[in-house]
Order: structure tokens, then sequence, then C-alpha cells
């Protein structure tokens, strides 16, 4: 039986992370996890993984926290290895058995982007294609 935790968590992880190393799915992890510890952000990992403005039930696209929940496109993985893989991963992230890589990040984005608010936070650590910042 996956949880709802694991699925978001999984989710996020596949979107967001799968072309990454394991230690750049752990940074992904870890956002999602200081988010959840943060008074700033929703106190569980579904609501901070699908943290959007909403237009009735739908999220819109390109107002949320993390881009794939609000594309527009399909969420269903089809990679079956990179899935299983962000399952593995999610579970661990639930059960509290993934440390903290990013100190203490609550965000991150791509290299090939630059946004207006990566200038407002402190960078900590850059891991492949992805910066993280506290």
């Amino acid at each position: 039986m996956i949880t709802a935790a694991v699925m978001c968590m999984a989710l996020n992880i596949y979107h967001e992370a799968r072309g990454e190393p394991l230690v750049g799915q752990i940074a992904v992890v870890n956002v999602v996890n200081n988010r959840v510890a943060s008074p700033l952000y929703p106190d569980n990992i579904c609501d901070v993984v699908k943290e959007a403005e909403y237009w009735g039930e739908h999220p819109i696209r390109h107002k949320c926290q993390f881009s794939w929940w609000c594309d527009g496109k399909s969420d269903e993985p089809t990679d079956r290895v990179a899935w299983e893989r962000s399952l593995n991963l999610a579970r661990k992230a639930v059960d509290g058995q993934i440390t903290d890589i990013t100190e203490g990040s609550l965000y991150y984005h791509a290299t090939h982007v630059e946004p207006y608010w990566a200038e407002h936070f402190t960078q900590t650590i850059q891991i492949n294609k992805h910066i993280f910042y506290r």
C-alpha cells in the first residue's frame, strides 16, 4: 500500500528530479521536508507539493510551487525504473531516513532559468542542474 504522503513525495521526485543523480533527488526531498517543517508552508507533504493558486479545483498554469503540478501534462509516470526509484526514496523520506544535505533550503530552481526571487535568498548548494537556497 502506498500512503498519500509517499505518493505525493514520489511524484514530486519523479517529475522534478528523475534525471538527476540520487544526491539531487535527495535535495528535492529535503526542500519538501524543510517546507513541511517551516511555518511559511503547509504542514504536510501533499499540501506542500500541491501548493498553487487554484481556479476552482484546478491549479492555474505557472502558479505552482512545483511546475509539474500545473503544467497541463499528465502526471502519470511513464518511466517504470525512475518511478520505482522515486517510490523507494519517497518511502525513506516519509519514514524520516533522509538527512538534509541542503542546509535548510526551502527553494530551488533549474540552472537554465534565473528567477527574480533568487537574489533575495542565500544559495546553499548546487547539484547538477538545480540550485538550492534558504
